[in-house]
């Protein structure tokens, strides 16, 4: 990995930042962490937290990793400005200040102007780029079923398949950031005063190594091949991209047969089914109704999952905690061959699973939302 002197600092501050499950330590992490956190490096600048906290289940991390390259990453057709703002916005819509504030912090270091600041304070029609107010009200729009239906594209349609595909990643990494990490890329502890620096420090990082050479699908071989499912079709344009999604669905799908009860695996699907997008509000009555039908040993699996997927800012210690004591000690996942021999905790390791499952789960269903074939896209 890179000799940059502040990397080391850099490493503990991000690993320091994930709650509830204890990350793998650069220094311990072997063959696929060790081989993800140096390309995370490379590629996007940083150790990224929102991916760091998946290193117990290596595999996902991994997926998570696979799929944020070929869509946000990896030279595409769309620009990366294009991609950070599309970013942004959907972390608006998920209500998660981590990533607003990481993402417009990027937006910052390679647009002119006030735009950034604009996107942080979901005031977009401040945003004096008429494409990028066009990609951010798109984006943030696009999670809720009734108005995404209407929705058309606001750049060509051959770039359909990274900003979409930034959209389902972003949904899905909101979720897992809402129960892992902290409202800001800061351990806790540290002074709100240094956020601004902090914010600075990430975005030079990352815009050094936006503009360095990525070429796409060169990550692939992280993961075993497999057929893109269809309900992900809009991916099937951009080859890396496709791949990507493919090799990371068939990851997640297996880390859930491993965790999740049946009752859950049917009940997820039927709820987002009848979802609009919209926060359910605070008031659980919603969530309670939705878990009475479970078996009693399911229900801590279900209400987890539910929350994870559709009020991901509501899950609380006290959820997780039941879900760790109704799932034992979660030694059927082992710590896998990807990471360290110390790498995780089975229980760790069986938390991600299921939150995993169940993130991944609502992302590709919001996305499938994306209208691609009926509507023409705006050049």
């Amino acid at each position: 990995m890179s000799a940059n002197p502040i990397r080391p600092a850099l490493r503990r501050t991000a690993l320091a930042q994930v709650q509830r499950v204890t990350p793998v330590d650069v220094r311990s992490a072997r063959h696929l962490v060790a081989r993800v956190y140096g390309e995370m490096e490379r590629d996007f600048g940083v150790l990224a937290p929102p991916l760091a906290l998946h290193s117990p289940a290596p595999e996902l991390l991994a997926a998570s990793w696979l799929t944020l390259r070929e869509t946000l990453v990896a030279d595409g057709l769309a620009e990366r400005a294009a991609k950070e703002v599309a970013a942004s916005a959907v972390s608006l819509a998920n209500s998660c200040p981590y990533c607003v504030t990481v993402h417009t912090a990027t937006v910052n270091s390679l647009v002119r102007g006030r735009d950034a600041q604009a996107i942080a304070d979901d005031h977009f029609d401040a945003i004096d780029d008429d494409r990028l107010r066009a990609i951010a009200a798109w984006a943030r729009d696009g999670a809720v079923r009734d108005t995404a239906s209407g929705l058309e594209l606001p750049f060509p349609a051959d770039q359909a398949p990274e900003l979409v595909g930034v959209t389902a990643v972003f949904h899905y990494l909101n979720r897992m950031v809402n129960v892992f990490l902290p409202d800001v890329p800061m351990p806790d502890g540290t002074p709100r005063s240094a956020l601004p620096v902090v914010a600075r420090v990430l975005g030079t990082l990352m815009r050094r190594a936006s503009r360095r050479p990525k070429p796409a699908g060169t990550s692939a071989d992280l993961l075993p091949a497999a057929p893109l499912p269809a309900d992900l079709a809009w991916a099937a344009g951009t080859p890396a991209v496709a791949e990507a999604f493919a090799r990371a669905a068939r990851a997640v799908e297996q880390a859930g047969r491993e965790v999740v009860p049946d009752s859950v695996a049917e009940l997820l699907p039927r709820v987002l089914g009848a979802w609009d997008g919209r926060p359910p509000g605070l008031d659980r009555r919603w969530l309670d109704q939705a878990v009475a039908e479970l078996p009693g040993a399911d229900r801590a699996a279900g209400r987890l999952a539910l929350l994870v997927a559709l009020a991901s800012w509501q899950v609380d210690d006290q959820t997780i905690a039941a879900f760790r004591t109704g799932s034992g000690s979660g030694t059927r996942a082992g710590t896998g061959a990807g990471g360290s021999p110390k790498a995780a905790s089975g229980a760790d390791r069986t938390l991600i699973h299921l939150t995993s499952w169940a993130s991944f789960t609502a992302a590709r269903h919001i996305a499938s939302w994306t209208p691609l074939a009926d509507h023409r896209s705006v050049r």
